[in-house]
């Protein structure tokens, strides 16, 4: 069989895998193994487990389970309505002060967490009753949370950055700072596409007739400073060369477990066994993508499938801009259908030689990818924050979830042209902090 027809064959299979509902890491590894067994008969057998286990086998994967961990502490307790309640008190004064404080909220609890599914929920659960409540128009409610939930996979830490960098043997903390500028760029951009959507749409910006005192605004703050100082410190210590990304994971998780102890009195072992137990299923989970897309790739490699493909792309001597066009629109498909782990530990070793001979910045790709990666969590057939928004507001239609989702994929594309124009958003900060990539 021909390199192109087993490929053909594997993609189409995993496909079908996939259609069945199958879990995401048992269809890589049963597609893997199908197509290696093909090739190499029952000696797969000898294969498999080794490949697996050397997938994951690296030390810096031990950053993802503590990130995963700090994200589920935050999200296990109420510090995103905290987070939202101050953010609200502070901007309620400001026209649109309720969506602005929404998306900013959001952008602030991603950070925490890295997870764009837990965004949604913490502050949505809050965030869309209040906005409906107050007579903002249901996709806008709906759309600004779906949307500013997506921001837990750019702005660090990332969990989907530290794969990309495992996986591209690149810095992880020059992909960290990769992700602040564009994170801070889309955050402007979604608070003023919602604001205008809701102009559009009828809403009459207003001071709404709610009053707080400088004492009821300070009174937010406790709860949610300390949080904020950890990631900070987080930030500080990887970036000044005092920790590798997985100390500082370590670090930042007990520090915040330390802190909503503290402050949120919890004392009772069924807390903590919701919050461990939350983060120990979404971290094997991850690691059982990693392993099996692991086994796929070297699948795709051992039947010269990998090296076809590159060899047939370079071949082709296109424009270099065409062929990021290419890769985003693969990028953007495969992102509808798969969670963002298993397409960068697929994709990224096959793209990154690709773009890098073609002069494009592996740094400002990472930060390319990670965009295509969010218009997915909000594009069906999946789209998982379109289903988190569902199940936390089942009230709302799902036209108008779409509906007000939909408008924010535009939003994310009109960034990435902005980062084709302007790449320095992108390695302006990491080349002031860190020097010039080597």
């Amino acid at each position: 069989m021909s390199p192109t027809l087993a490929g053909i064959s594997i993609v189409v299979g995993l496909c079908l895998l996939l259609g069945t509902g199958m879990p995401i890491a048992f269809a890589l590894g049963l597609a893997a193994i199908t197509g290696l067994f093909f090739d190499m008969g029952f000696d797969v057998i000898y294969v498999i487990t080794e490949t697996m286990f050397a997938g994951i086998a690296n030390l810096a994967y031990v950053a993802i389970p503590m990130f995963v961990l700090m994200g589920a502490i935050v999200a296990g307790t109420p510090a995103g309505g905290d987070l939202y309640k101050a953010l609200d008190r502070w901007l309620y004064k400001v026209p649109g002060g309720l969506v602005l404080s929404n998306i900013g909220a959001c952008a602030i609890f991603s950070g925490m967490t890295g997870s764009s599914p837990a965004t949604c929920a913490a502050i949505g659960k809050m965030g869309i009753p209040e906005m409906v409540k107050r007579g903002y128009p249901n996709s806008v409610a709906t759309g600004s949370i779906a949307a500013g939930g997506t921001l837990g996979i750019l702005i660090p830490p990332s969990v989907t950055m530290i794969v990309y960098g495992i996986a591209t043997q690149t810095s992880i903390g020059r992909l960290f700072l990769a992700g602040v500028l564009p994170g801070i760029m889309l955050v402007v951009m979604f608070m003023a596409w919602s604001l205008f959507d809701a102009k559009r749409k009828g809403f009459h910006f207003r001071v709404d007739a709610l009053h707080y005192t400088l004492k009821e605004k300070l009174a937010t703050l406790p709860r949610v400073l300390p949080l904020l100082l950890i990631i900070m410190g987080m930030l500080f210590v990887l970036y000044g060369g005092v920790a590798t990304p997985s100390e500082a994971a370590g670090a930042g998780a007990m520090l915040t477990l330390i802190v909503v102890v503290v402050v949120y009195r919890l004392v009772r072992i069924r807390d903590f066994t919701g919050i461990f137990g939350s983060a120990m299923r979404e971290s094997v989970m991850i690691m059982m993508i990693m392993a099996s897309a692991e086994l796929f790739a070297f699948a795709l490699s051992s039947l010269y499938i990998t090296q076809s493909l590159a060899a047939t792309i370079g071949a082709l001597d296109i424009n270099p801009w065409l062929l990021m066009l290419i890769v985003n629109v693969f990028l953007l498909v495969s992102g509808m259908f798969l969670p963002p782990v298993a397409i960068i530990v697929m994709a990224a070793p096959l793209l990154f030689p690709i773009i890098t001979q073609a002069g494009f910045d592996p740094y400002w790709f990472a930060v390319v990818l990670t965009i295509n990666m969010e218009i997915g969590l909000i594009t069906p057939p999946v789209g998982l924050n379109l289903f988190v928004i569902n199940s936390i507001a089942p009230d709302i239609p799902t036209r108008d979830i779409l509906l007000g989702a939909l408008p924010y994929v535009l939003v994310m594309m009109a960034a990435i042209v902005l980062l084709c124009i302007f790449p320095q958003i992108v390695t302006a900060l990491p080349e002031l902090i860190m020097g010039p990539a080597i």
